[in-house]
């Protein structure tokens, strides 16, 4: 069984689902904090922006820390920077301080840059026909997290006496039980390659098969963000409950990690990208269901849809990376996916908002499969049969 040989899954899986409720309460009200403490309508999501800028600069140093005292020390590092993240955010709220709000939200961009690197340490050691499998484990995480966030995010926001504060010292506290369980990482799981080659990352770049990787999850990755921060603004602005919010945001998040249960499997056994293909079609789905009107209905499905599409590119397109780089070439191939990911990111979720104000949910969804066209004229391009997998 794979979890017996590896036993770094576990680990990582737990450690996942504690992130990602982190994430969830953040998503569901974040962009809505921001609302109430923005000087300006437009800067409403700033804060989830500069959330995934935080994770943009803090990718660069975590991978260069963990090649050289290896994985367990990196991600440990990140859990504590959630944890100050999240008692900053809970601070800014309490005195009302939108720049304090800001600067807590990055330091837990710099815990969400961590836990991207949970599926590629899920990567190390595990032969090349279960890959898709051991990522997909360890994604699975988010489940948990799906089914308890919403309901914590709904709760600890009257924890203390200003109203969402308690929420953000929520996530301080999750963030501490990550810290916590990471510090179980088997010892495997920490050991550290040696040091890459000047210009990799130019000569990574001229492979076919990292750039259509790069590319495609940037996409996949980059219209989630788009969509799920524009989702609560969007319900909030045509008249839904914060409760009506939560929920959708609920089943969004179930989309973005249900098909890990069987989408490692359909990675190892179809390939890549057959199964970045499947995402696009859900994707699109997607967005052609939110155009079809304003209800709670067409929110959710529309939300689930995204979240599905987002795990099957994700998964794909994180196999793909691996199946194009060897073990030396780690710490510079995944941090620029991570990189290309959390830029197209931060882009989006500043944009959500100004995209909101201005042209409206409608809108978004549209621009949505103009993207798609893009994503698809990439997985239409042939890619040679890549020639490092034999020496993961």
């Amino acid at each position: 069984m794979l979890i017996r040989r590896h036993p770094a899954l576990p680990v990582l899986f737990t450690a996942q689902a504690l992130y990602w409720s982190c994430s969830i309460i953040g998503i569901t009200l974040t962009a809505l904090v921001g609302r109430q403490l923005a000087p300006l309508p437009w800067l409403s999501t700033l804060p989830l922006a500069l959330l995934v800028a935080g994770g943009l600069l803090a990718v660069g140093p975590l991978a260069r820390w963990m090649q050289v005292h290896g994985r367990r020390a990196g991600l440990r590092r990140g859990a504590l920077l959630g944890m100050a993240g999240g008692g900053v955010s809970a601070l800014g709220i309490a005195q009302g301080s939108f720049a304090a709000f800001c600067l807590g939200c990055m330091l837990v961009g710099a815990y969400q840059a961590s836990a991207g690197f949970y599926r590629f340490a899920a990567l190390d050691g595990v032969d090349a026909a279960h890959k898709g499998q051991a990522a997909a484990w360890v994604v699975a995480g988010g489940i948990a997290a799906a089914l308890l966030a919403p309901s914590l995010a709904l709760h600890t926001r009257h924890l203390l006496a200003v109203p969402m504060a308690g929420a953000y010292v929520c996530i301080a506290a999750l963030a501490a039980l990550a810290w916590g369980v990471l510090r179980a990482l088997p010892a495997s799981a920490q050991a550290a390659t040696v040091a890459p080659p000047p210009g990799l990352r130019r000569t990574l770049w001229q492979r076919p098969g990292i750039r259509t990787a790069l590319v495609v999850t940037a996409c996949g990755h980059g219209l989630m963000i788009l969509v799920m921060n524009a989702t609560p603004l969007a319900m909030h602005a045509h008249g839904h409950a914060l409760a009506e919010s939560a929920g959708v945001i609920r089943w969004h998040v179930l989309g973005m990690f249900l098909p890990s249960l069987w989408a490692g499997r359909a990675v190892d056994r179809w390939g890549v990208r057959r199964v970045a293909w499947a995402g696009w079609v859900l994707l699109a789905a997607s967005a052609l269901w939110a155009l079809s009107g304003l209800g709670t209905a067409q929110f959710l499905a529309s939300s689930l849809l995204l979240g599905a599409g987002w795990n099957l590119v994700l998964l794909a397109g994180t196999t793909w990376l691996a199946q194009a780089h060897g073990p030396e070439e780690r710490a510079v191939a995944q941090p620029m996916m991570e990189w290309t990911n959390s830029a197209v990111a931060a882009a989006m979720s500043f944009g959500s908002g100004a995209l909101i104000q201005t042209l409206g949910w409608p809108a978004i969804n549209a621009a949505m499969l103009g993207v798609l066209a893009c994503m698809a004229w990439w997985l239409r391009t042939p890619t040679p049969t890549p020639t490092p997998l034999a020496r993961q």
